[in-house]
């Protein structure tokens, strides 16, 4: 049973390896911000008694180094599995009496026993951390129990003789027990400072090399460091409590911000409705707003100028031949090439007014018909672009009316989304899609 249990702990730790990566596969955001993994070293006290009562065999028992190694995997922020290794010496004898006067007489009056190997996979579980309300803590109390197996030498003395190989000198495995408690204090992001003590229950009473009806136990108190292996923060001090509340936190001011930003929006919805408006709104029906209308209350049929007053000299309307040049089409494309809005919104630019008054001076000068035509891209719902189109068309409208275009040459149509002219599945294709097209007649 005992070689059995020997062999399956190399099984044991590679399904603690299995398991580490399949859970490392359901839980890959975590993995990417926590360590799990890490390894330990350390050096203390060897002792074969047991401070928890039962029987000793020697009465003067004797400390001596031992030295340990483990890895260790953090599997939630309370509990883990460890993989230990310890080495060192156990001594003892019987020079002086037991606490009760008590003295052993017999044939071994001492023994040394060399711990070889000593193997065991541990569950720890943290019983709490300290600073429950910080994300992560600074000191951790906790407990480990487990199985594993132990080889050791044992070395007897017969009163007045030297050491002698006992069991002729070959190494004895038996099964191990250990209970142990512990406090970790964190050092450095990725150091813990970790100080334990484990009780190891020997299945056998061969330790000391001596038979007195009581399986034997050996103490190990130690002292050593912990160093946490890949990156994020260590999986151990992690405070999930805490975390939660943080989370909740941010999420209520996020929350709060959002509703900020709606209602900002809501804001500058009225105000662009407002502007609208006032860009569309024609009382007198002479076909300038009357935000641009100098001269309100045209009795209708009156032809008036661009500011929406009568002409002084009206004369007859002379349909003539339309002749469009090179240079009234360049003037044209630069104000198209140089027309630009406020994001989402129907404002000119001031950059683009330049270009826009030689269409004006143009329209004045040759008394040229205009058809200017919205469009936008996908962005958004169809009636919101719509709308937009509309709107934009509408303010180019108003400018140049504003500069003594007449404005019952000038159409003003929105198409929004409908008439794309390049793909609106690129930023370069939805940049061309957002347009104002100028048509001389």
């Amino acid at each position: 049973m005992k070689q059995n249990l020997f062999r399956c702990l190399p099984f044991a730790f590679s399904a603690l390896l299995f398991g580490g990566a399949v859970q490392a596969q359901d839980k890959v955001s975590e993995a990417s911000q926590l360590s799990t993994w890490s390894i330990g070293v350390n050096a203390g006290v060897l002792s074969p008694i047991s401070p928890l009562g039962g029987k000793n065999d020697f009465s003067n028992w004797k400390s001596d180094l031992g030295y340990g190694l483990y890895i260790k995997k953090q599997l939630t922020p309370y509990f883990s599995l460890r993989l230990d290794g310890v080495r060192g010496k156990l001594k003892g004898d019987n020079s002086e009496p037991f606490d009760s006067g008590v003295a052993i007489t017999g044939p071994i009056s001492g023994f040394e026993t060399s711990l070889e190997y000593s193997g065991s996979l541990n569950a720890v579980v943290n019983l709490f951390n300290i600073s429950m309300f910080n994300n992560n803590s600074a000191v951790q109390l906790y407990a480990s129990g487990g199985a594993g197996l132990a080889g050791y030498k044992v070395k007897t003395s017969t009163n007045g003789g030297g050491l002698a190989d006992y069991a002729g000198g070959k190494t004895i495995s038996e099964l191990i027990i250990p209970v142990g408690l512990g406090a970790k204090f964190k050092v450095a992001e990725k150091v813990n400072l970790d100080l334990g003590w484990t009780v190891n229950f020997v299945d056998g009473d061969n330790l000391d090399g001596t038979y007195r009806g009581s399986n034997d136990k050996y103490n190990y108190a130690y002292a050593g460091l912990e160093f946490s292996l890949g990156q994020g923060k260590q999986l151990a001090w992690h405070n999930p409590v805490a975390l939660t509340y943080d989370e909740a936190l941010k999420a209520k001011q996020t929350a709060d911000a959002l509703k900020g930003d709606l209602d900002a929006q809501k804001a500058e919805n009225a105000r662009l409705k407002a502007e609208v408006g006032a860009l569309s709104t024609d009382s007198d029906g002479d076909g300038v707003s009357d935000k641009f209308d100098k001269c309100p209350g045209t009795p209708a049929g009156i032809v008036v100028d661009g500011s929406g007053c009568p002409l002084k000299v009206p004369v007859p309307v002379v349909q003539e031949k339309v002749i469009i040049t090179e240079a009234d089409r360049k003037v044209v494309a630069d104000a198209i090439k140089n027309l630009e809005f406020d994001l989402g919104k129907s404002t000119i630019r001031a950059k683009s007014h330049a270009t826009l008054d030689r269409v004006a001076a143009l329209l004045v000068e040759k008394n040229f018909s205009l058809k200017l035509a919205g469009h936008t891209d996908n962005t958004g719902s169809a009636a919101l672009n719509k709308r937009l189109s509309k709107d934009r068309a509408e303010a180019v409208k108003g400018y140049l009316v504003a500069k003594g275009a007449n404005p019952s040459r000038i159409e003003a149509t929105g198409y929004g989304l409908e008439q794309p002219i390049a793909s609106n599945k690129t930023a370069a294709g939805r940049q061309k899609n957002r347009r104002v097209e100028f048509t001389l007649f």
